[in-house]
């Protein structure tokens, strides 16, 4: 597998192997072609090698440049940091101080040099978010996926409550007016009481209507609950493309109205569980996909 060049945990050990071939007698010529890299770069791996035969690799090098023509200056540099020890603000408090009393410098730069200098400290009121291992879906139950979508303006906005297995690709909607911590977990029992699997983790985004206490609530009925990574919705891949398919296929061909809503998605469901054919499980449905497993 191939890997960035400053990432790639087996390069140094290549560059030194090439080197050892080099000083067995091969030519940096025959040497280039054996590794696959141009003559020229295999000089510098020899030039780079010490010499003693206890080290087992040749470093990477840093790709950081060392100057840049619009690099700041040592004393703006020394100017930033006594601001921020003086004032003890954030960057955006230094930058105004700073561009006031006559110095040209960008909002990015002070953010930049404060973080290099370590002068960034974590704010106590920040929520660290935490991303314990994704289980793999290989059998129903094992990853559930639960998220809302948004429905109309404002002034008319309904919200559906999605929910999808990841293996099986079954799945579960409901339609509300208004969604909260509390009719979270009311739409994932439903939705638990009719699925023909039990649930093990459930995995939504950061949303105000999964927070801690929907997390509190799900642990004190023995699931997990773990939330996808901040703006990396293909964590959630599969519910996301199961969002645009009812909207694609249901939501658009029928008035937008919690009562037509609650009239036709239990109907569409019904139907693309148990008879739409899905590609991504070889045109076989999300039942049949659940009957094919011995536990179930």
């Amino acid at each position: 597998m191939y890997m960035a060049y400053d990432s790639n945990p087996r390069l140094p050990h290549v560059r030194m192997e090439a080197v050892k071939l080099v000083r067995t007698g091969w030519s940096t010529r025959k040497v280039a072609r054996h590794v696959g890299y141009s003559q020229s770069v295999v000089v510098k791996w020899c030039a780079r090698a010490p010499q003693h035969r206890s080290s087992l690799v040749v470093p990477t090098r840093s790709s950081r440049p060392w100057h840049h023509p619009y690099a700041l200056s040592a004393e703006l540099v020394q100017t930033i940091v006594e601001y921020k020890r003086r004032y003890r603000r954030g960057a955006e408090f230094l930058h105004y101080l700073l561009v006031r009393d006559g110095y040209s410098v960008s909002l990015s730069s002070v953010k930049r040099t404060l973080k290099r200098h370590g002068l960034i400290y974590p704010s106590r009121w920040k929520k660290w978010h935490q991303y314990p291992p994704r289980p793999l879906p290989e059998k129903p139950e094992i990853l559930v996926e639960i998220d809302t979508i948004v429905d109309g303006p404002h002034t008319e906005r309904l919200y559906i409550y999605t929910l999808l297995d990841a293996c099986s690709r079954w799945a579960y909607a409901e339609p509300l007016e208004r969604i909260t911590t509390h009719r979270s977990l009311a739409f994932m029992e439903r939705a638990r009481a009719r699925a023909p699997f039990p649930f093990a983790t459930l995995q939504s985004d950061h949303g105000s209507e999964f927070s801690k206490w929907f997390t509190k609530r799900i642990a004190e009925r023995g699931l997990s609950h773990r939330h996808s990574r901040v703006r990396q919705p293909n964590d959630n891949a599969h519910l996301e493309r199961f969002n645009r398919t009812i909207q694609d296929e249901c939501l658009v061909r029928i008035p937008r109205t919690l009562r037509a809503y609650r009239k036709e998605i239990p109907e569409y469901l019904r139907w693309y569980d148990e008879q739409r054919p899905h590609m991504g499980l070889m045109m076989q449905t999300p039942i049949e996909i659940i009957k094919t497993i011995p536990s179930y």
